[in-house]
């Protein structure tokens, strides 16, 4: 490939990718990405670092699935993405975690206002908390470019490059979907968080009831459970089951219900967004549920 200079530095000519089969297709609307505050948080921090039209052409390489696979771990992301010559480049971003000692200071802070920690495990990121982090001289987003280390092994100089700049807007989209991998990025899985929050809300509970003596009613409300009995006749029942038992059997007045609560299907590959994809198939599988149900439908079908 012919060289071009401009200036000092060398760098390769614009080259059109080559199509990628099953890459990950964005699920948000055409001009945004990730509806979330912290998604958008996440964007608006990375486009504050002035890297240049390389996010332009990231956000294209992001739309058009040449993003193949997104791997998140602590502290790092490993993917690959189909650029122009045929081995995909794999790419490398590590973000700055925070120490065992920072995230037991922010769990202290967290733990003084029940709100956090409610929103927090209810999958829910607070809209307050980077004020948290701030305040005991920590931070949620990467600050600065250099608290991103990033690598590609595609032959552009800069860095990062268009395609670490698609991981970057991808990786927004599934912050959208599950909050907590921020902490991961930051060092913290969800699991270990929801620990740490619990250990120093009773330490701190501990600390306030030390000294005091347990009330009748707690006493007798620590006391264990009476064994329930090993008759398994007992446990299944016998006889014939009542007619009302199931209630009223109806095909669900909003599909995919489950699906929707959940959220969107991590790194999606499909053409047609996540929840578009699969309505149309709970519609129809409702309906034939009930038919089945009733007995309106043969048992081969």
């Amino acid at each position: 490939m012919a060289w071009r200079w401009h200036g000092d530095v060398g760098h390769f000519p614009p080259s059109r990718p080559r199509e990628a089969k099953g890459g990950i297709k964005t699920q948000s609307k055409r001009g945004t990405f990730g509806e979330s505050w912290w998604a958008k948080r996440w964007i608006a921090v990375l486009e504050s670092f002035n890297i240049g039209a390389r996010l332009g052409r990231g956000r294209a390489y992001a739309r058009s699935g040449q993003v193949l696979s997104i791997d998140i771990s602590k502290g790092t992301v490993l993917a690959r993405v189909q650029g122009s010559r045929p081995k995909p480049y794999e790419i490398t971003i590590k973000v700055k975690a925070l120490s065992i000692a920072d995230w037991k200071t922010l769990a202290k802070a967290l733990s003084r206002q029940a709100i956090f920690a409610a929103k927090l495990l209810a999958g829910e990121m607070p809209q307050d908390i980077e004020k948290v982090f701030k305040d005991v001289d920590l931070s949620l987003f990467p600050s600065k470019l250099k608290d991103l280390g990033t690598d590609c092994s595609c032959p552009d100089w800069s860095n990062p490059c268009k395609h670490i700049a698609a991981v970057y807007y991808l990786l927004g989209e599934e912050f959208d979907r599950d909050p907590f991998l921020l902490f991961t990025l930051r060092g913290m899985s969800r699991e270990e968080l929801v620990g740490l929050l619990g250990r120093t809300a009773e330490k701190a509970t501990g600390r306030k009831t030390r000294g005091k003596s347990m009330s009748p009613e707690t006493q007798e409300r620590s006391l264990p459970p009476e064994p329930v009995p090993l008759d398994v006749s007992a446990f299944w029942g016998r006889g014939r089951l009542p007619a009302e038992l199931f209630g009223e059997v109806r095909v669900p007045a909003v599909p995919a219900a489950l699906p929707k609560r959940l959220g969107g299907f991590p790194f999606w590959r499909g053409e047609q967004r996540f929840l578009e994809a699969i309505e149309p198939i709970y519609r129809q599988a409702s309906s034939h549920g009930l038919e089945r149900f009733l007995g309106q439908r043969a048992e081969t079908d």
